[in-house]
């Protein structure tokens, strides 16, 4: 509401109608207004109102009201009485209609609300011919909070001589505002004014939001401030004038909210149309998947160049000078794809896993690798990729360079290993396997033994045709040191490591003579005899394979002491007495990366899991293949530990007949604990499979590897509690190791199982105590698993 505004009557309701009178008049500029006064300064006990008319609110919270008024000094006036005033009170009242006009209009005090008392700041005195030299006063008040639909403003004189000249009600807001590429709504300002009104704004049309909420805080005087948040133009979209965002036109982009503007396609790519995030690359050119937008399209290198060859009997060296074209990058490196072919090349196919890249196969960055455990004499033929960051997206093959080569004539490999068949007072008898490479056909092998007391130069020499050798002329009871080496055309290997043989003692060969007597007496009987005895004694299912009959033993015990132990020996420690049994996991146990471990196919199952075949390749270390027992989904803590116990057991140990620990993966899904792979899986299905294909010397060193195990065990004060053949383990050299260490500690004292139970309980002594001295789980399983037998009737002792 303005009166300054207004040509007709103002219409306000006076009391009484003595008091305000409605007058026409001047304001200071000499404009018509209209305005009302009152002027009864001489009566006393003045109490004049003046109510405005309906004001609506229009949704404003608070209401300012301008007053421009001029009062008369009172000392000017002759003859004033003492209740002149130069004052008057503001007052408004709230309400959702109009309840008052000039027929029925209300003046008590009480249901107004006082704003405040208006004193002038000027008054004026003088009179000239010309009027009234007037001083006007502007005063400005507010009130709130409103609630109501609108409200009246009352005046009210008490003995004042003053002329209301203008009344300006209104309120304040802030107006609508695009600021930081967001529409702000014009928002009206709080209740008091001091009070911020908060604002959301809206992305402008292609932008979008960067950082949530997006708002904007109106102050008491209609001023926007403190800014939260801000929109941004959308990829393919660039800000102009900072409040609208522009398409890209076509052949630029902009690839993200942060760029600053469009930019021109960068080189070899193309984009067509407006609006573009990213520009699109042409035919035979691509952008890696690390590779920004801004950067230039690029294709893939040309094939390497100049190879050059250097062959040093079953190993080589190659080098090559770099692609042409690198397609634009810097990135190119080199993969080797090796292929074994025929004599007559006309088939060829992928190399072994044993060849050897130095310093990678894949990946390289310099023009220079060193294969070797190539086979000698073959052909061999080598394809030299040129690679960069684009060439897995080319529907093409990389380009390389194919270099036929054919390896020399070499040495055979290392023997890996010996093992003793027998002993006398005077001799041993050795076996061992052929090298894992021959290269050729064997010729001979070479046999170095000495006194270990003595050093190498003091070593005897023999020969033998075949891969088995009695070496006569010893003395007894001394430890021998012995290796082997095969020969070829090519000439002689390497000799194997060194390994210790003892021969016998006086009194140990008359012991070995007595416990044989009744091999001797009935060696054709004993044999189909063991091997249904040996059904009692093996692990997790692995891979069957056959085994022929041409087939040599071989395993890693050689030497076997008679002592119980030497001082300062380990001793097993059971990971249930740690306070936290992963404490015992991290000793015992190496934690495996996962991507170190690849899984190919279920061989078995587990209580905890499935039981997989896979192979393992180590930083530094030949790929291998292992067994990985897993731990199924959903399991809790508790199955966890006890998973898991069995890796902190199979880590403290250290013996070639007892399963090797590779180690566990806990620090991702699946759990998995990893041991090294047995290819002819478990001892009682594998004897059934090869029953009648074994000698007597074969399954008597057998038996002999279980003991020894065993013997390992029970000198490590362990108690396995569930010694069976099918948790016997046997590899392609007939090794067989004890295995399964996770449910031995829950077993009860009488458990048995009747599938593995054998009356011929002799023929099982005889044979498993070679070694003279059994352990308690040996005496245990021999008790057990023969129902017939009693204590008195077994000369087996079992050492509390």
């Amino acid at each position: 509401m303005d009166t300054r505004t207004a040509t007709a009557e103002l219409g306000w309701t006076a009391n009484p109608a003595s008091g305000w009178e409605e007058v026409s008049g001047y304001d200071e500029n000499l404009n018509t207004i209209r305005t009302y006064q009152v002027c009864n300064v001489f009566e006393p006990n003045q109490n004049n109102w003046l109510l405005t008319t309906f004001i609506n609110r229009r949704g404003a919270h608070r209401i300012y009201t301008e007053m421009r008024f001029t009062v008369r000094d009172c000392s000017s006036l002759p003859n004033v009485p003492g209740s002149c005033k130069e004052t008057f009170n503001l007052y408004y009242y709230e309400t959702d209609s109009v309840i008052a006009t000039k027929k029925s209009a209300f003046w008590s005090e009480a249901p107004y609300l006082k704003v405040d008392t208006i004193a002038a700041d000027e008054s004026f005195s003088q009179v000239d011919f010309g009027g009234r030299l007037m001083k006007v006063n502007t005063e400005v008040r507010s009130f709130g909070p409103l609630t109501r639909n609108g409200f009246y403003l009352a005046f009210q004189d008490y003995g004042a001589c003053m002329s209301l000249l203008s009344v300006r009600v209104f309120y304040k807001k802030c107006p609508s505002i695009v600021q930081n590429f967001a529409v702000f709504p014009e928002t009206m300002t709080g209740a008091e004014s001091t009070s911020l009104v908060i604002a959301r704004g809206t992305c402008i049309p292609n932008a979008e939001e960067v950082d949530v909420p997006i708002k904007l805080y109106c102050n008491g005087d209609g001023e926007w401030m403190v800014p939260i948040g801000r929109c941004t133009c959308k990829p393919g979209y660039e800000p102009e004038n900072s409040v609208v965002c522009k398409a890209c036109p076509a052949g630029m982009f902009k690839a993200s909210q942060e760029a600053e503007g469009c930019s021109h396609c960068p080189s070899n790519s193309r984009s067509p149309s407006e609006a573009s995030p990213i520009c699109t690359c042409r035919t035979g050119y691509y952008r890696a998947d690390f590779d920004p937008p801004e950067v230039a399209c690029t294709s893939v290198p040309s094939g390497p160049r100049n190879v050059i060859s250097i062959v040093n009997e079953t190993s080589i060296i190659l080098e090559w000078h770099p692609p042409r074209e690198t397609g634009g990058r810097h990135d190119v490196t080199y993969n080797i794809i090796c292929k074994k072919c025929r004599a007559d090349r006309r088939s060829c196919s992928r190399c072994d896993d044993n060849v050897e890249f130095v310093p990678r196969q894949l990946g390289l960055t310099d023009c220079r690798v060193s294969i070797s455990s190539l086979w000698a004499h073959t052909p061999y033929t080598f394809d030299i990729q040129a690679v960069n960051g684009v060439s897995s997206k080319s529907p093409f093959p990389p380009q390389h360079v194919s270099v036929n080569i054919t390896t020399n004539q070499a040495a055979p490999s290392t023997v890996p290993i010996m093992h003793q068949v027998s002993a006398t007072m005077r001799s041993i008898t050795l076996s061992w396997p052929q090298p894992e490479q021959p290269n050729g056909i064997i010729l001979d092998y070479e046999i170095r033994y000495y006194e270990k007391e003595h050093n190498e130069f003091n070593s005897s020499m023999a020969r033998s045709q075949t891969n088995t050798a009695r070496i006569d002329g010893l003395r007894p009871g001394m430890v021998y040191v012995v290796q082997v080496r095969a020969r070829t055309v090519a000439g002689y290997g390497k000799f194997s490591g060194k390994m210790c043989f003892q021969t016998l003692t006086d009194d140990d060969y008359k012991s070995e003579l007595r416990e044989q007597l009744p091999l001797i007496a009935g060696s054709a009987a004993a044999g189909v005899v063991f091997v249904v005895s040996l059904v009692a004694i093996s692990i997790v299912c692995s891979r069957k394979r056959a085994y022929s009959k041409e087939a040599v033993y071989s395993d890693k015990l050689q030497h076997y002491s008679t002592g119980r132990g030497s001082p300062g020996m380990k001793i097993y420690i059971d990971p249930f007495t740690y306070e936290d049994p992963n404490e015992a996991v991290r000793e015992f146990a190496k934690e495996i990366d996962v991507s170190f471990v690849k899984i190919e196919e279920v061989i078995g199952a587990g209580e905890f899991g499935e039981v997989y075949k896979g192979r393992l390749k180590l930083p530094g270390k030949r790929e291998i293949y292992v067994a990985i027992k897993t731990l199924k989904a959903g399991y809790s803590e508790k199955q966890r530990r006890d998973f898991l116990s069995e890796a902190s057991i199979m880590g403290q140990f250290d013996h070639p007949n007892i399963i090797r620990l590779e180690g566990v993966v806990t620090k991702s899904r699946p759990v998995m604990i990893i041991t090294e792979f047995m290819e002819n899986g478990a001892l009682d299905s594998f004897l059934r499979q090869n029953d009648g294909q074994f000698t007597v010397i074969q399954l008597v060193g057998m038996l002999r590897g279980i003991a020894a195990g065993m013997k390992y065990l029970a000198e490590m004060n362990y108690v396995h509690r569930d010694l069976a053949a099918r948790n016997i383990l046997v590899n392609s050299n007939l090794v067989c190791k004890v295995s399964d260490f996770g449910l031995s500690r829950y077993l009860q004292d009488d458990t048995s199982d009747p599938t593995y139970t054998s009356s011929l309980m002799e023929s099982v002594r005889t044979y498993v105590m070679l070694n003279r001295e059994l352990s308690c789980d040996l005496a245990t399983l021999l008790l057990v698993e023969n129902k017939g037998a009693t204590k008195e009737k077994m000369t087996i002792k079992c050492n509390a």
